[in-house]
């Protein structure tokens, strides 16, 4: 399950760009007033999404990343 959750993500950033749509962040109850950000707390978003990124962190430090355009 680990191993497949940035393939996961990346699915998920294509399918979002191509169907103008931004994914909620579930389960937002307050958020932090430090912390200025455009959130789309429990109810997704219709939007035109041009660019995203899919961010995967592992064990002993190996990263990757993968940033999508239409462009």
């Amino acid at each position: 399950l680990l191993g497949g959750a940035g393939a996961f993500e990346s699915m998920v950033c294509l399918l979002s760009m191509q169907n103008s749509v931004i994914p909620p962040t579930i389960n937002l109850v307050s958020k932090d007033e430090y912390c200025d950000l455009n959130y789309t707390p429990n109810k997704s978003i219709n939007k035109e999404v041009n660019i995203s990124m899919s961010n995967s962190f592992g064990f002993g430090g190996h990263n990757g990343v993968l940033v999508f355009s239409k462009e």
